[in-house]
């Protein structure tokens, strides 16, 4: 399964109600780092299709979760688990880091 879109409307339902985790990449089209990363997360989502979903947030269409979360600065990836922000990560990093820093936090 490759990454979702989620959205200000769907992210109650996809993100916070999901019964495993998701991480979400809330990123922007004007983002260098953002595009970066997105063939390594497309990557990762589906080898750990089984344990997690990555949904991806633009924060220029949607203003509302990030004003909640708080973001500030991307790309920046948050693990939820239970509807709950368990883990967060800042910047770009290369497929192997990303995989292994997530695989540390589910």
């Amino acid at each position: 399964m490759a990454t979702i879109a989620v959205t200000d409307a769907s992210f109650q339902s996809d993100v916070l109600e999901s019964d495993k985790p998701v991480l979400v990449d809330f990123w922007a089209d004007w983002c260098g780092p953002c595009k970066m990363i997105a063939p390594a997360l497309e990557e990762i989502s589906e080898e750990l299709a089984d344990k997690v979903t990555i949904a991806k947030m633009d924060i220029m269409e949607n203003t509302g979760i990030p004003g909640q979360i708080g973001v500030q600065s991307i790309p920046l990836m948050v693990l939820f688990k239970n509807g709950k922000p368990v883990a967060q990560k800042l910047g770009a990093a290369p497929k192997g880091q990303l995989k292994g820093w997530l695989e540390g936090e589910l």
